[in-house]
């Protein structure tokens, strides 16, 4: 299998040559990363042309890579008395305050801001990965592929809602997960966990109010993965 992925990763090179900002195969997955300005003629090659055939698109995701690599607690061990807690508190939005980085990131310079797209081969039983970043940090965007595969509609959708990325040309792009008065995106990492609001029955009004939102944000409590024997156990 690893030679099939392997020639995968060749014949994309050879295929979209300088086109590609990046082509790997990694975890067993061919991984590609293309320029916003040109996913669209590379995605109907991919859809179109016989070598490749990705018919199906099977998902569609928004990344936030702002704070990629970087993490608020210990994660490779746990207390005597319990799993350990969060060992610094990052502040919301820009901060000066240091966290612990366990890889870095190696997506710095490339933007905040990515949408990942995964296409199936039926013929080929192959899959692909395609990394695109929005050029535009204040206001993602970039472009609907919903014409080239109508199962994008509600992932799309699904996108915007939770981190605010536009996807130019999509027909009815209107939140599908939040209420639509809903003010945010829930996923973006500068987005309180706590949220801005709270909501409660008012029996005096007779309807549902919204209020600022009273519950004192903190550092949360992570899965400690613990090393016995040869095994790796995520508790």
């Amino acid at each position: 299998m690893a030679d099939v992925l392997q020639a995968l990763v060749e014949s994309l090179q050879i295929r979209f040559s300088d086109s590609l900002q990046d082509c790997k195969l990694e975890y067993g997955q061919v991984t590609i990363e293309i320029p916003p300005n040109q996913a669209i003629e590379i995605f109907t090659a991919l859809r179109d042309e016989s070598e490749f055939a990705f018919e199906q698109m099977m998902d569609v995701c928004g990344v936030d890579y702002s704070a990629y690599g970087d993490v608020e607690w210990e994660t490779d061990k746990s207390t005597n008395t319990g799993f350990s807690r969060g060992v610094i508190e990052r502040s919301i939005g820009n901060s000066s305050t240091p966290v612990k980085c366990f890889a870095g990131n190696p997506f710095n310079g490339k933007g905040r801001f990515a949408v990942v797209y995964h296409l199936l081969s039926v013929r080929h039983n192959k899959r692909l990965r395609v990394r695109v970043f929005a050029p535009d940090d204040e206001l993602p965007i970039v472009t609907s592929v919903i014409e080239l595969w109508a199962s994008v509609d509600w992932f799309e959708r699904e996108a915007f809602d939770l981190y605010g990325i536009i996807f130019e040309g999509h027909p009815d792009l209107r939140r599908i997960l939040t209420d639509y008065g809903f003010v945010g995106h829930p996923f973006r990492k500068d987005f309180p966990l706590i949220g801005n609001v709270e909501m409660r029955y008012d029996p005096e009004r007779g309807r549902v109010v919204y209020e600022p939102v009273r519950i004192e944000s903190r550092v949360l409590v992570p899965r400690v993965i613990r090393k016995d024997g040869d095994n790796i156990v995520s508790r």
